[in-house]
Protein backbone atom coordinates (compact mmCIF):
# COMPACT_ATOMS: atom_id res chain seq x y z
CA UNK A 1 0.00 0.00 0.00
CA UNK A 2 1.18 3.49 -0.84
CA UNK A 3 -0.52 6.38 0.98
CA UNK A 4 -0.23 9.99 -0.12
CA UNK A 5 -1.79 13.19 1.21
CA UNK A 6 -2.96 15.83 -1.23
CA UNK A 7 -3.85 19.39 -0.31
CA UNK A 8 -3.43 23.05 -1.19
CA UNK A 9 -1.96 25.38 1.44
CA UNK A 10 -1.65 29.17 1.52
CA UNK A 11 1.58 30.86 2.59
CA UNK A 12 0.06 31.45 6.05
CA UNK A 13 -0.98 27.78 6.38
CA UNK A 14 -4.69 28.21 5.54
CA UNK A 15 -6.25 25.19 3.81
CA UNK A 16 -9.94 26.04 4.22
CA UNK A 17 -12.55 28.59 5.22
CA UNK A 18 -16.22 27.93 5.94
CA UNK A 19 -16.02 24.44 4.44
CA UNK A 20 -14.50 25.53 1.12
CA UNK A 21 -11.16 26.46 -0.39
CA UNK A 22 -10.37 30.17 0.13
CA UNK A 23 -9.15 30.47 -3.49
CA UNK A 24 -10.12 29.27 -6.95
CA UNK A 25 -7.30 27.68 -8.96
CA UNK A 26 -8.61 25.57 -11.87
CA UNK A 27 -5.14 24.05 -12.41
CA UNK A 28 -5.13 22.79 -8.79
CA UNK A 29 -8.56 21.16 -9.25
CA UNK A 30 -7.36 19.53 -12.48
CA UNK A 31 -4.24 18.21 -10.72
CA UNK A 32 -6.35 16.91 -7.83
CA UNK A 33 -8.53 14.98 -10.26
CA UNK A 34 -5.53 13.61 -12.16
CA UNK A 35 -3.76 12.43 -8.99
CA UNK A 36 -6.87 10.90 -7.39
CA UNK A 37 -7.84 9.09 -10.57
CA UNK A 38 -4.41 7.43 -10.52
CA UNK A 39 -1.93 6.64 -13.27
CA UNK A 40 -4.21 4.11 -14.97
CA UNK A 41 -7.28 6.40 -14.67
CA UNK A 42 -9.13 3.71 -12.68
CA UNK A 43 -9.76 5.93 -9.64
CA UNK A 44 -8.15 5.62 -6.23
CA UNK A 45 -9.74 5.12 -2.84
CA UNK A 46 -9.89 8.54 -1.17
CA UNK A 47 -9.88 8.82 2.62
CA UNK A 48 -11.40 11.95 4.11
CA UNK A 49 -13.17 13.31 7.16
CA UNK A 50 -16.91 13.91 7.29
CA UNK A 51 -16.63 17.69 6.91
CA UNK A 52 -14.46 17.30 3.80
CA UNK A 53 -16.95 14.81 2.36
CA UNK A 54 -19.83 17.17 3.06
CA UNK A 55 -17.94 20.04 1.37
CA UNK A 56 -17.68 18.13 -1.92
CA UNK A 57 -20.17 18.97 -4.67
CA UNK A 58 -21.26 15.31 -4.56
CA UNK A 59 -19.56 11.98 -5.13
CA UNK A 60 -16.48 12.47 -7.28
CA UNK A 61 -16.86 10.12 -10.26
CA UNK A 62 -14.68 7.03 -10.50
CA UNK A 63 -13.25 7.17 -6.98
CA UNK A 64 -14.16 5.46 -3.71
CA UNK A 65 -15.05 7.79 -0.84
CA UNK A 66 -13.94 6.40 2.54
CA UNK A 67 -15.13 8.73 5.30
CA UNK A 68 -13.59 8.61 8.77
CA UNK A 69 -15.98 10.00 11.38
CA UNK A 70 -16.72 9.53 15.07
CA UNK A 71 -20.45 9.94 14.44
CA UNK A 72 -22.29 6.71 15.17
CA UNK A 73 -25.35 7.35 13.02
CA UNK A 74 -23.77 9.13 10.09
CA UNK A 75 -24.57 7.72 6.69
CA UNK A 76 -24.25 9.12 3.24
CA UNK A 77 -25.13 7.19 0.15
CA UNK A 78 -22.08 6.27 -1.89
CA UNK A 79 -19.56 6.76 0.92
CA UNK A 80 -17.96 4.03 2.98
CA UNK A 81 -18.11 4.87 6.70
CA UNK A 82 -15.15 3.96 8.94
CA UNK A 83 -14.32 4.77 12.56
CA UNK A 84 -10.51 4.39 12.73
CA UNK A 85 -7.33 4.93 10.76
CA UNK A 86 -6.72 1.18 10.70
CA UNK A 87 -10.23 0.46 9.41
CA UNK A 88 -9.84 3.13 6.71
CA UNK A 89 -6.53 1.68 5.51
CA UNK A 90 -7.88 -1.87 5.56
CA UNK A 91 -10.98 -0.82 3.60
CA UNK A 92 -8.80 1.00 1.03
CA UNK A 93 -6.93 -2.24 0.30
CA UNK A 94 -3.66 -2.62 -1.57
CA UNK A 95 -2.37 -0.10 -4.06
CA UNK A 96 -2.31 3.67 -3.94
CA UNK A 97 -4.57 5.57 -1.51
CA UNK A 98 -5.20 9.34 -1.50
CA UNK A 99 -5.89 11.16 1.77
CA UNK A 100 -7.74 14.37 0.90
CA UNK A 101 -8.47 16.09 4.23
CA UNK A 102 -9.19 17.89 6.40
CA UNK A 103 -6.48 18.96 8.79
CA UNK A 104 -7.32 16.45 11.56
CA UNK A 105 -7.35 13.63 9.00
CA UNK A 106 -3.97 14.75 7.63
CA UNK A 107 -2.61 14.76 11.21
CA UNK A 108 -3.45 11.09 11.74
CA UNK A 109 -2.54 9.87 8.25
CA UNK A 110 0.76 11.74 7.66
CA UNK A 111 2.67 9.11 9.71
CA UNK A 112 1.35 6.48 7.24
CA UNK A 113 2.11 8.52 4.11
CA UNK A 114 5.16 8.12 1.92
CA UNK A 115 4.33 11.12 -0.26
CA UNK A 116 2.64 14.53 -0.06
CA UNK A 117 1.30 16.28 -3.15
CA UNK A 118 1.12 19.94 -2.16
CA UNK A 119 -0.17 22.94 -4.05
CA UNK A 120 1.69 25.76 -2.28
CA UNK A 121 -0.16 29.04 -2.77
CA UNK A 122 2.29 31.96 -2.62
CA UNK A 123 -0.12 34.35 -0.88
CA UNK A 124 -1.85 34.57 2.48
CA UNK A 125 -5.57 33.79 2.66
CA UNK A 126 -8.11 34.18 5.43
CA UNK A 127 -8.93 30.74 6.76
CA UNK A 128 -10.37 28.77 9.66
CA UNK A 129 -8.50 25.51 9.00
CA UNK A 130 -4.69 25.48 8.90
CA UNK A 131 -1.86 23.04 8.20
CA UNK A 132 1.65 23.56 9.56
CA UNK A 133 4.63 23.23 7.24
CA UNK A 134 5.95 19.71 6.73
CA UNK A 135 8.79 18.61 9.00
CA UNK A 136 12.39 17.67 8.20
CA UNK A 137 11.43 14.06 7.41
CA UNK A 138 10.00 15.27 4.07
CA UNK A 139 12.24 15.85 1.05
CA UNK A 140 11.24 18.02 -1.91
CA UNK A 141 11.26 15.52 -4.80
CA UNK A 142 10.20 17.98 -7.49
CA UNK A 143 8.23 21.11 -8.11
CA UNK A 144 6.66 23.18 -10.83
CA UNK A 145 6.09 26.93 -10.34
CA UNK A 146 3.33 29.06 -11.86
CA UNK A 147 3.27 32.87 -11.87
CA UNK A 148 0.31 34.95 -10.68
CA UNK A 149 -2.26 35.59 -13.37
CA UNK A 150 -5.07 38.12 -13.04
CA UNK A 151 -6.68 37.63 -9.61
CA UNK A 152 -5.04 34.21 -9.19
CA UNK A 153 -1.94 34.10 -6.98
CA UNK A 154 1.35 32.47 -7.86
CA UNK A 155 1.54 28.82 -6.78
CA UNK A 156 3.72 25.73 -7.00
CA UNK A 157 2.95 22.04 -7.32
CA UNK A 158 5.41 20.29 -5.01
CA UNK A 159 5.91 16.56 -4.47
CA UNK A 160 7.44 15.61 -1.14
CA UNK A 161 8.74 12.13 -0.35
CA UNK A 162 9.31 10.82 3.15
CA UNK A 163 12.90 10.11 4.07
CA UNK A 164 13.23 6.89 6.04
CA UNK A 165 10.56 4.49 7.25
CA UNK A 166 6.78 4.93 7.07
CA UNK A 167 4.59 3.80 10.00
CA UNK A 168 2.68 0.62 9.33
Amino acid sequence: MSVFCIYARAANGAIGKNGTLPWHLPADLKRFKQLTMGPDNQGLPMIMGRKTFESLPGLLPGRRHIVLTRRERWDSQGAEHVRSVEEALAKAGDGEVAVIGGAAIFDVFLPHADRVELTQIHADFDGDVFMPPLGPEWDNAGQEHFEAEGDRPAYSFITYRRMGEVSA
